[in-house]
């Protein structure tokens, strides 16, 4: 198996980086969490104008038929800056649930944002207030009504209760376990992102803050801390691109719990290591300790993914 990304595929990379550095995205996050979604829908467009809604969608409908490579690429991009919205279910999840021709192009030209519940993995629909389609995804397909606003750990993440009103399509069970498969693939690579950006901000924090004459990055104990949580997203990253490349229960569960371990040491280690200023809102640090608790429980928590883990090796496949 192969564990390394195109020319392509590192160009895309460069091209959302490019895009998302210009973008003031923790800006853009803050107006989101503050129900001014108006800057987050802008920069959805400027996504979209980059291919990045059209990958799920296939090319006769308009859109990329990427892969599922293509699709952890664009994620770990996503969590690395910290991008709010519905993207998960919107670019990986919906192009794999809708039949209807007009809405998949309009997925993947971004005039539609597409949320949905699907309880147990996702009981709520995430930005149902901003998506102009919200579903509830059971046995079948149906338009929801909105109802209770409910609190997330974070608050760029506006949750809500959703039931079901008409039905659209009937929905197989195969067909929904690829949906939360893929849902679940992209936000173990968004976890992926977010903790290789906790990281690369603790490091140049480290190399900014000075205690006792000297920058606090020179003491060991806190390079230590710093290299451990390397290794850990660098174990995490081929066990995503292996389950990309081999979108099974299995893999992909796997990578869910790597992903969300690092993410999580990540957190751990870059609070600790900027101290008191880590818990305040005005850093830029916090966007993503609560995006990473978040995301850890969502598309299955990690007990739920162990669980699948040991489940497929004790039926030996």
């Amino acid at each position: 198996m192969k564990f390394r990304l195109s020319a392509e595929q590192r160009a895309f990379a460069e091209a959302l980086d490019a895009l998302l550095g210009a973008a003031d995205v923790p800006g853009v996050n803050r107006s989101w969490a503050a129900q001014r979604p108006e800057p987050g829908l802008l920069l959805w467009k400027q996504l979209a104008e980059l291919g990045v809604t059209a990958l799920g969608v296939p090319e006769e409908h308009g859109g990329a038929g990427g892969t599922p490579v293509d699709l952890i690429v664009a994620f770990e991009r996503l969590g690395y800056h910290g991008v709010p919205g519905p993207v998960i279910e919107s670019i990986a999840a919906a192009p794999a649930l809708v039949t209807d021709a007009s809405l998949l192009s309009s997925l993947a030209s971004g005039d539609a944002v597409v949320t949905f519940a699907a309880a147990p993995d996702a009981p709520y629909a995430l930005d149902a207030d901003v998506a102009t389609d919200v579903f509830v995804v059971g046995d079948s397909l149906a338009r929801a009504e909105i109802g209770r606003a409910l609190q997330s750990v974070d608050p760029s993440r506006h949750l809500f209760e959703v039931t079901a009103a008409a039905e659209v399509q009937p929905v197989s069970p195969e067909t929904r376990q690829k949906a939360l498969d893929l849902a679940s693939l992209a936000c173990a690579a968004e976890l992926l992102g977010c903790g290789e950006r906790m990281l690369a901000d603790t490091v140049a924090y480290l190399g900014q803050r000075r205690q006792f004459g000297r920058v606090i990055g020179e003491y060991q104990a806190l390079k230590h801390a710093v290299a451990d949580v390397r290794v850990a997203l660098d174990f995490a990253r081929p066990l995503l691109l292996g389950a990309a490349r081999e979108p099974h229960a299995r893999s992909i569960s796997a990578a869910k719990v790597a992903t969300s371990d690092a993410a999580q040491l990540a957190a751990r280690t870059g609070l600790q290591l900027h101290g008191a200023i880590g818990y305040t809102l005005e850093c830029d640090l916090s966007l993503w300790l609560l995006r990473v608790r978040a995301l850890v429980g969502c598309w299955g928590t990690p007990a739920v993914h162990r669980a699948r883990v040991l489940e497929s090796l004790m039926r030996g496949r």
